[in-house]
């Protein structure tokens, strides 16, 4: 049985139950909980106590004829129930306190990255995706704090396995039948194969509509400037290889001579099953309204929440900090009724994208990098969060139009590190289209940049040729941080820790050529290409409208400009937050890596990974190694010189409101255990 044929199956169910009236406190007519339990054995986090974990399903309703769904692509296509109202569902996740007077009565969203949970990751430095146990509470930062911690599905192309978050959507329909329509995918592996997924990630790809290929069409090339060869039909299919043979696979692309590791495989072919994608951003908003103002499903079960909500703020990292802004720009941040969803978002480590959320044949996982996936609408106009130009096409924007003239524009910290102005285009948040000058932010909007930092804490997204120790820079204290005075702005009015990020103004933000100039000569060290600059993609007349491609792939223009952060002498970036890993540097630490030769695309950085250069220890290792960054006992002639260093920039952090006391002391105490004047 096809994925196809199980939506199918799914939504046929759901039109043949009895309709439930939806609540009037928000459009979730149902919660079903399967399970509730003591979180972290009954462990009483501080004043906030012992905590419960409550998992099961929200069911949902939506009217397509209602505006606050206007924004729905294909929402006028769904099957609708006997109410004429369209139904879907998502898996949901909530820890709270047990007694809900102890808690802080904030709500606090994590949007699931791929159906994964990582907030408390971020925040507890410790979570996973079924977060029961004591150790899985980590430092319990979240929970010391009093927030009841809430995920839902919202990416429907999520495939279920692993504690991961689902949300069934219905299939858009056209006189009973899916839609049919023909659909990009770019496939690039990092190892030598002969058959590989449609797409990565646990993703529910889109099968082709027949095994039989001649209408589609399959190009190689190594990298997306470089002429596209067209590979026969008669060496590649629809196929999976295993146990030696290629098994007919309508979800799989295999190439008789393998493929080949770094290059860029471009297919177009017919697929049918558009899922109506965008409806996750209706699960989002209708599960938070639910907690927040409800008191009971349809149905008459409780909101396990219920009163107990003053406020709810979302996190998101990457993909689901995209999801954040597009969730934001698109006007969802107000419910059905008109309330406010979000007081407060922290869109981190997304750089200036929102994503591939809400179109036909949407396919939520993909975005562009350096390297790969230029070809997906990751990456569009407007992106400043006040009114822009684009100096090449003339169009006008502003990514927060919408939700300022609902009246609905929650304050918004977007949180960046090194890794997202090489590999996420970072600087098109905050400057012109051209890359020639700033442009000022939204007074509802600051924004952060940890300098120094790549994208993820620990290991690495992608193959690189430099190393990047696990933890060696992390950069999760600033988050609390920032969490702390995100929910006194919102709460208190008490205005937050000046936004802190690369500009022209004060030198730096720069173009590659000045930050080659500007790095050390590190012997054996090669400077990437340049960063990741995103096409102006034309996707056909009705895309904009309806979010409908009639160009597959699109058409190409020139790239929008953008710009990294300034290297000081070490290499190390300048401005921006500098936690002491930097600021009391013994090593560069970049947000940037090269691709190792056997990926091909030389050169070019690597997707989200940084890299890391020690300092010698010793002015003799320094001459021996002709490296001109001064030693370590250079700078520091001894561990009491480095500890006070260390202190006095942890000092400034905690007095300006980037970093927390209790971190200032873990860093300090890490310090200390250096060995370099041992």
């Amino acid at each position: 049985m096809t994925a196809t044929d199980n939506t199918k199956l799914l939504f046929a169910g759901f039109l043949f139950t009895a309709t439930l009236a939806a609540p009037a406190a928000a459009e979730v007519v149902r919660i079903e909980i399967e399970r509730r339990e003591p979180f972290a054995e009954g462990h009483a986090f501080g004043e906030s106590g012992p905590y419960e974990k409550v998992t099961g399903r929200m069911f949902f309703e939506v009217d397509p004829d209602d505006p606050a769904n206007a924004a729905v692509v294909d929402l006028d296509l769904a099957p609708r129930n006997a109410a004429g109202r369209v139904e879907f569902w998502s898996d949901f996740f909530l820890l709270r306190p047990q007694d809900p007077g102890r808690g802080n009565r904030r709500l606090l969203t994590g949007i699931n990255n791929r159906g994964n949970k990582l907030l408390m990751g971020a925040f507890n430095d410790r979570g996973g995706n079924d977060p029961t146990t004591l150790a899985d509470a980590g430092n319990g930062f979240l929970m010391r704090e009093g927030y009841s911690v809430f995920w839902c599905g919202w990416n429907a192309d999520v495939l279920p396995g692993g504690h991961r978050l689902c949300l069934g959507v219905p299939q858009a329909e056209k006189e009973g039948a899916p839609l049919v329509g023909e659909v990009y995918v770019e496939v690039c592996v990092d190892h030598e194969t002969r058959s590989a997924p449609l797409a990565w990630g646990n993703t529910d790809v889109y099968p082709s509509i027949s095994l039989d290929h001649r209408t589609a069409r399959l190009t190689m090339r190594p990298r997306r400037t470089a002429e596209a060869v067209e590979i026969p039909h008669d060496q590649w299919a629809f196929a999976r290889w295993e146990n030696g043979e290629a098994v007919p696979d309508p979800t799989h692309l295999f190439v008789a001579e393998g493929l080949r590791p770094g290059w860029l495989y471009d297919l177009v072919y017919t697929a049918e099953g558009s899922r109506v994608t965008g409806l996750g951003f209706c699960a989002v908003r209708d599960a938070v309204a639910f907690l927040r103002y409800a008191e009971a499903d349809g149905a008459g079960t409780a909101n396990p929440l219920a009163g107990s909500i003053e406020r709810a703020y979302v996190f998101g990292i990457s993909q689901s900090g995209r999801f954040i802004h597009h969730f934001i720009h698109e006007g969802f941040n107000a419910d059905a009724e008109g309330r406010l969803v979000f007081d407060a978002a922290m869109p981190h480590v997304a750089g200036a994208g929102k994503g591939f959320f809400n179109h036909r044949f949407a396919q939520t996982t993909r975005y562009g990098s350096p390297h790969e996936e230029h070809l997906f609408p990751c990456d569009f106009f407007p992106f400043t969060t006040v009114p822009q130009v684009d100096e090449v096409t003339g169009e006008e924007g502003d990514t927060l139009a919408v939700p300022r003239a609902q009246s609905h524009l929650p304050r918004i910290f977007f949180i960046q590190t090194s890794a997202e102005y090489w590999c996420r285009a970072a600087s098109l948040l905050h400057t012109d289209t051209a890359g020639t000058r700033d442009v000022p932010l939204d007074p509802n909007v600051r924004i952060y940049y940890i300098a120094g930092a790549q994208h993820v804490v620990s290991g690495s997204p992608a193959p690189g040729i430099y190393q990047y120790p696990r933890n060696v820079l992390d950069h999760r204290p600033p988050l609390r941080a920032l969490l702390v005075a995100l929910d006194r702005w919102v709460s208190e009015g008490e205005t937050p820790p000046p936004s802190r990020y690369p500009t022209f103004a004060d030198g730096t933000l720069v173009t590659v050529a000045e930050y080659e100039e500007a790095f050390p000569a590190i012997p054996e060290v090669m400077l990437p290409e340049g960063p990741f600059a995103p096409l102006r993609l034309d996707f056909g007349p009705r895309w904009r409208s309806a979010g409908v491609a009639d160009h597959v792939p699109p058409r190409t223009g020139p790239r929008y400009a953008t710009r990294i952060a300034a290297a000081d002498a070490d290499g190390n970036d300048r401005g921006g937050i500098r936690l002491p890993a930097v600021a009391v540097p013994l090593a560069t630490y970049t947000g940037w890596n090269l691709r190792a030769a056997e990926y091909d695309a030389e050169g070019m950085p690597g997707r989200f990974i940084g890299a890391y250069f020690p300092f010698a220890r010793t002015e003799e290792e320094r001459r021996q190694r002709s490296d001109p960054r001064p030693a370590i006992r250079e700078r520091y002639p001894s561990r009491e010189d480095y500890l006070a260093r260390v202190r006095a920039v942890n000092a400034a952090l905690v007095g300006e409101g980037y970093l927390l006391e209790e971190d200032a002391e873990r860093i300090e105490a890490a310090a200390a255990e250096e060995p370099h004047w041992d």
